[in-house]
């Protein structure tokens, strides 16, 4: 079976060099011009942290022995903390990680566990997000919801990595350790073609009394092998009722030798200014780079991609040679943070943990 991880890293088999003096710079081809705005200064984090905040348990037995992803960062009480996914070697598990400066990340354990009595859960759960403070300027605090704190999971229905067509569905907790899941409420085989492959990453966001559910699909396999993946959007007024947007997906595959001519995935929305940031990850088939990239629009459904890199693909050697994508974005104390899932490597042999850019060199 070709997985989502097989087909990623079968695009490009040799890595060439980045320069090194910001992290947006590149030789990739962007999209066309006229589908394009200028990016936000305010919005640029350019600055890498250069090395892993944070990697795959040295023990072998634990959850995340394998690998670490998909970091999700907020404020809480008097520190920050990450939820992230993690990889054991049969499936996907979800951990969280404390900090009090965003840079030194302490394990706090596993707080979503596969269920082997579970259809859903059996062998994988994933946590992407957590309702909080929408705006991008902020430390990201969580918001309640009815009293308690609401998220939103993926699960794979198969072992291994990203095996299968995922499903989406919420969980709540009191207190972010204990979580009780919902039956999912986003079946890929429900949607249209762009999704009908399987579901990826959730973002859920609480706007003016509705829920905006970002997620990004991918299509079946193509005849010519792989597939494409796209951001769409289901809406809620009760979190029990929802529904597709009927112009899914917002963002899109870029033309041939885009950035996300292939992939244009795992969004990360915040609140902008008088519109909305979406970061989002784009694979491309040009040498099979993945990077963190960005569209703003005035409203969630008319998105427009911006013209540059956020967070590049590094030069041979570095932490993230391969890939540097997955993005969650706070701020702290007047800068922004911008984390991020980092690649070295080649698959099976890579080395998959958590770095960090922001908007301000590091000292």
């Amino acid at each position: 079976m070709i997985t989502r991880r097989k087909f990623v890293t079968g695009l490009g088999v040799a890595a060439i060099a980045q320069a090194t003096r910001c992290a947006w710079a590149s030789q990739a081809a962007p999209q066309s011009p006229d589908e394009t705005v200028p990016t936000p200064q305010s919005l640029e984090t350019l600055y890498k942290y250069g090395k892993l905040i944070f990697a795959a348990s040295t023990d072998p037995t634990a959850f995340d022995s394998k690998s670490v992803d998909c970091p999700f960062v907020f404020r809480h009480g008097d520190r920050f903390l990450m939820a992230y996914i993690a990889f054991d070697g049969t499936g996907y598990q979800t951990g969280l990680a404390s900090s009090k400066d965003l840079v030194n990340w302490e394990r706090q354990g596993c707080i979503l566990r596969r269920d082997p009595q579970s259809d859903v859960t059996r062998y994988n759960v994933a946590m992407n997000w957590i309702v909080r403070d929408n705006d991008v300027r902020s430390e990201g605090a969580l918001k309640k919801i009815h009293g308690r704190y609401l998220g939103a999971y993926h699960a794979y229905p198969n072992p291994g990595y990203e095996v299968g067509p995922a499903v989406i569905g919420l969980c709540w907790s009191k207190d972010l350790l204990h979580w009780e899941l919902h039956p999912p409420f986003l079946h890929p085989e429900d949607g249209a073609d762009w999704e009908n492959g399987g579901l990826y990453k959730p973002c859920l966001v609480e706007d003016g009394g509705t829920f905006y559910l970002f997620y990004n699909a991918k299509t079946k396999t193509l005849p010519e092998g792989g597939w494409h993946e796209q951001i769409g959007i289901a809406t809620s007024k009760d979190l029990e009722t929802w529904v597709r947007y009927a112009g899914n997906p917002i963002l899109r595959n870029g033309p041939k030798g885009a950035w996300d001519d292939r992939f244009a995935s795992d969004p990360c929305v915040l609140r902008y200014a008088d519109g909305w940031a979406i970061y989002y990850y784009g694979l491309s088939s040009n040498k099979g780079k993945a990077r963190d990239l960005l569209a703003v629009g005035r409203d969630f459904f008319h998105p427009v991609k911006t013209d540059s890199i956020l967070v590049d693909a590094g030069p041979s050697g570095s932490i993230d040679d391969d890939f540097a994508h997955k993005p969650s974005v706070v701020t702290y104390e007047g800068d922004l943070y911008h984390f991020y899932c980092a690649v070295s490597g080649k698959y099976p042999n890579d080395v998959r943990g958590i770095s960090v850019a922001r908007s301000r060199p590091w000292s």
